[in-house]
């Protein structure tokens, strides 16, 4: 199979530059096989230097077929290469008489691959910037079989741990967290004795005939030292910096459930609130929504990877409150898809019994509740950017709340009885902080479909927020007449929604001129994106008013700059 295609110029991760002059070894070959299929997938260029130049491949492996095929036989699971003959220039791009070279398309695998001799290995990027093979060590294949979702490392038994490790002052929180989730909590967990509903949230299991506690049973409500010996890499801290100044600096090593409500405690004094009046009501606003925070700390703690070392880490300071942990994105979770991709974890085990306790969102869709807590104030979405392969961070900007907005948020779920949805609250943000959007623009901002953006932009069109400006193509949305009105802006809305007509006639010129001084209709239509009748009372107005002239009728016709 011959393919044309340029080689990048430099390796990375997922790309890898092999000479093949003396015939590269098979096992050397089979290991950065391995080691891609272990990582991100990638392209291994068989008869490149790795100065990026081609100088062809050994006639051993010449044979796409027989170097899949040998890819295949001498890996495990096989992996399914594909390999393409590739003719290149000495510069790396195509040239039918070039230099032969092999491009072996290497998949991301779905499980821990080896070479047929044992090898596991994965990528990584050195400190110079290039990428190596290296092995790949057991907690590192826990932490992959996790992310890929073959592993749930929470619900695995500690044979080496007892009934005795629980602590009683632990299972007495586990109850009273549950006494007062009544909307949230699993009330029958209520009923049961203690060693009924530990196997209930699947926090002990059965080894040997014996019942010993899992991962979840430890973080949950274990001794301290029985954490310190079980799951060591458990910890987490809770920072707050006044400029340079550290004012709390306090690691924690407890229980999940003990950890969880202190930091939430500890949040209290550095969280105010403002209040918001709206008619007799006065509604306080804290600076940090509590029930985002609360999600987003739980969620930190359920999908860390408990294989590597590191803690989550609560940090405030004066730009606003970051929550981190180890372990980053499950495979299939980005920061564009997290609204909308199907709720899925690291730690099931973990996550199904905080929920069960009614600390997580029953739904799994706590990160909802961590936009809404932004939202529905009117305040800067919360910022995942700075997430890496390594760990999930988000950040929450401090900021007044936008009074107009919440007015607004409020009127409608008064006036339909329910909240709005979350898309239509991410719609009303972007139109507020954009001003007008078309529906492609709403799409890439809301991460949804065409189709389910069009529904929710046409409900809040009936609700009389929104408004649509223009036609066809260039139709866009802006916040409705209504919504500027309230706020006192009815200045902006008349400058958002005339300001295209208002400057058609200087369009209309500048593209005359531009053309020489003429101009047809179907010219205008393509520029102001109008339908035929529309344009033709643009042009009809420049003609009255001298600007333009008519000349020529059917397909000549056009209009001329009087001179």
């Amino acid at each position: 199979m011959t393919g044309k295609r340029e080689i990048p110029q430099k390796e990375d991760l997922g790309c890898e530059f092999k000479s093949d002059l003396k015939r590269l070894p098979d096992s050397e070959l089979i290991d950065t096989v391995v080691a891609l299929s272990n990582t991100d997938g990638g392209v291994l260029y068989l008869g490149v230097e790795d100065d990026g130049t081609p100088t062809g491949i050994h006639e051993a492996h010449a044979d796409a077929t027989g170097l899949s095929a040998l890819v295949s036989n001498k890996t495990m699971p096989p992996v399914p290469a594909r390999a393409t003959m590739l003719r290149l220039a000495a510069d790396g791009s195509p040239d039918e008489e070039g230099v032969r070279v092999m491009a072996l398309e290497v998949p991301k695998s779905t499980a821990i691959v080896a070479s047929r001799d044992g090898k596991i290995l994965r990528r990584l990027i050195k400190a110079d910037g290039s990428p190596e093979s290296v092995p790949m060590y057991p907690y590192e294949i826990i932490t992959r079989l996790s992310t890929i979702g073959q592993l749930d490392y929470s619900s695995l038994p500690l044979p080496d741990a007892s009934m005795d490790d629980f602590s009683k002052e632990e299972l007495a929180r586990l109850r009273d967290i549950l006494s007062r989730s009544r909307n949230n909590g699993d009330q029958a967990l209520l009923e049961l004795p203690d060693d009924e509903m530990l196997s209930a949230l699947r926090m002990v299991a059965m080894v040997d005939g014996r019942k010993v506690p899992t991962v979840t049973g430890i973080l949950l409500a274990g001794k301290r030292e029985a954490i310190a010996r079980c799951v060591p890499t458990s910890g987490a801290a809770f920072q707050v910096l006044e400029g340079t100044e550290v004012r709390v600096n306090q690691d924690f090593d407890q229980p999940l459930l003990y950890t969880i409500e202190k930091m939430r405690e500890m949040l209290e004094p550095w969280n105010p609130e403002r209040e918001y009046e709206e008619g007799l009501f006065r509604q306080p606003v804290p600076e940090f929504d509590h029930r985002a925070f609360r999600e987003a700390l739980v969620n930190a703690f359920g999908h860390r990877d408990y294989a590597s070392l590191g803690r989550v880490r609560v940090l405030v300071d004066d730009e606003g409150l970051t929550i981190s942990n180890p372990g980053g994105f499950v495979e299939g979770v980005t920061i564009d898809n997290l609204l909308t991709v199907e709720p899925h974890g690291r730690n099931e085990c973990l996550m199904g019994a905080l929920k069960r306790i009614g600390l997580a969102e029953k739904t799994g869709r706590g990160v909802d509740r961590i936009y809404e807590g932004s939202l529905y104030c009117g305040r800067p979405l919360p910022d995942y950017s700075a997430s890496t392969s390594a760990n999930v961070t988000v950040f929450i900007a401090r900021s007044a709340p936008d009074k107009l907005f919440m007015r607004m948020i409020n009127e409608e779920r008064e006036r339909t009885g329910r909240p709005l949805s979350l898309r239509s609250l991410l719609v009303l943000d972007a139109l507020k902080r954009q001003r007008r959007l078309t529906l492609a623009d709403l799409c890439s901002r809301i991460h949804a479909t065409d189709s389910v953006t069009r529904s929710t932009v046409e409900n809040l069109v009936e609700a009389g927020l929104v408004e649509g400006v223009g036609n066809a193509s260039g139709r866009a949305y802006m916040l409705s007449g209504r919504v500027y009105s309230r706020s006192g802006k009815d200045a902006d809305f008349v400058r958002q929604s005339d300001i295209d007509k208002i400057r058609y006639p200087e369009l209309i010129m500048k593209l005359a001129h531009q053309q020489g001084g003429t101009i047809k209709r179907r010219d205008v239509e393509q520029l102001l994106h109008l339908q035929t009748k529309q344009a033709y009372r643009e042009l009809s107005k420049l003609v009255d008013a001298g600007e333009l002239v008519s000349v020529g009728r059917g397909p000549g016709a056009h209009y001329e700059v009087s001179r």
